[in-house]
């Protein structure tokens, strides 16, 4: 029988889609190309918003256990500058590998009745109707033979990615020709001076993020230009290597550490999205538009993109002819003003002499930056109070 709803992507994001829709009563089936565990580069990071929503579904408590607790945010700059922003007593982010966090969330999805199927490669959509306005009816994937497989649904959910197969299909994504940048990514271990907080170190021409995580591992992320990405990733473990070691501010840190990971690579790093999908099909996650992860915000983005989908799913399925353009709607109610301040940084960040002025500000006027690092971690979500304390150095 097929499933009311095909949950393409079972990341994060399409995990919380079909977990809200498979407690509603609604028979769903997830599916994913990868099999899980899996290693996919991330910061690793869930801010104390991200930590509300997965405890409005019962799951933090878990995550709580295996994951380390973050306290705030240390935002360096050129220069020596530097504010470390605390949230508010009581709130606290966590950090946790993607490859235990989607196993967790998949597992959820899963004890809640929808159908998992991994390792499932679509293709294409489905579609009827004019080439112009289609209608999604569903996928098409390839069996392990090769050939190619229909699935119909009702509804399709796309979670599947910032290059995502069925957005691209349809012509629903598209990548910014302004900034471009590459993440390159690895884990580490024996850093010193690492904290309960994430770190952000923002370079002319590139920035570091560096998260701990458990098993006494680091998670260290570098993001460059386009230009520089072409020569990174001729040998992606040489640029970041070079990058920790010229960087003052993490260069005896890093002096005694060494990688245990292979790096990974990721580029370029913004999509943006033109709609939130078309009838019969709705963007979630990633796929419903990517913004560089700077701002440590990305996966309550996306999580919260997938409640706003599941919810649209539910209309479509009662009837409502134009869900997708109810969710559009709803996603810029709730997440356009964040978008946009996380676009406005993209852009700084992208030019050294803003970076300079930003790091220039941010020594006469640290209170913005503390603010900034509250509105990253989604404080207002879970708190209306301000950051609880935040120290500029």
């Amino acid at each position: 029988m097929d499933p009311d709803v095909l949950v393409v992507g079972a990341g994060p994001a399409g995990a919380i889609a079909a977990l809200v829709l498979a407690r509603a009563g609604v028979r769903v089936r997830l599916i994913d190309r990868a099999t899980f565990p899996r290693d996919k580069l991330c910061g690793d990071s869930l801010n104390p918003g991200a930590m509300t929503l997965l405890a409005r579904h019962g799951l933090a408590g878990t995550i709580e256990a295996r994951g380390l607790p973050v306290e705030g945010m240390w935002l360096t700059g050129p220069g020596g500058i530097g504010v470390a922003g605390t949230y508010p007593r009581g709130l606290l982010g966590r950090s946790l590998t993607r490859a235990d966090l989607d196993v967790m969330l998949v597992s959820a999805a899963e004890r809640a009745g929808a159908v998992v199927e991994l390792g499932v490669r679509v293709t294409r959509p489905l579609t009827e109707g004019d080439a112009r306005r289609p209608r999604v009816t569903g996928i098409a994937i390839a069996s392990r033979a090769g050939r190619a497989i229909e699935r119909r649904a009702r509804v399709v959910i796309a979670a599947d990615g910032r290059r995502s197969t069925l957005a691209v299909a349809l012509g629903l994504i598209r990548s910014p020709k302004y900034p471009r940048r590459w993440a390159l990514g690895a884990y580490y271990e024996g850093v010193d001076g690492l904290t309960r907080r994430g770190e952000m170190h923002v370079r002319s021409g590139r920035y570091l993020g560096v998260a701990p995580v458990p098993n006494g591992l680091a998670n260290v992320c570098l993001v460059v230009p386009e230009a520089r990405a072409r020569a990174a990733m001729r040998a992606p473990a040489v640029a970041i290597e070079a990058a920790l070691t010229a960087d003052p501010a993490l260069r005896e840190r890093f002096r005694r550490a060494r990688r245990v990971s292979e790096v990974r690579a990721l580029g370029p790093l913004a999509v943006d999205a033109d709609a939130a999908g078309v009838p019969g099909l709705l963007l979630a996650g990633d796929a419903a538009g990517f913004v560089d992860p700077i701002t440590g915000d990305g996966m309550r983005i996306a999580m919260r993109g997938a409640e706003l989908a599941a919810i649209a799913a539910q209309r479509a399925l009662e009837g409502m002819a134009d869900a997708y353009r109810e969710l559009a709607l709803e996603r810029a109610r709730e997440l356009s003003t964040k978008l946009r301040v996380n676009r406005v940084l993209r852009s700084v960040v992208a030019r050294p002499v803003t970076v300079v002025g930003a790091a220039a500000m941010a020594r006469v006027a640290p209170a913005i930056f503390e603010q900034l690092i509250a509105y990253a971690g989604d404080v207002g979500l879970t708190s209306s109070g301000p950051l609880a304390s935040a120290t500029a150095t």
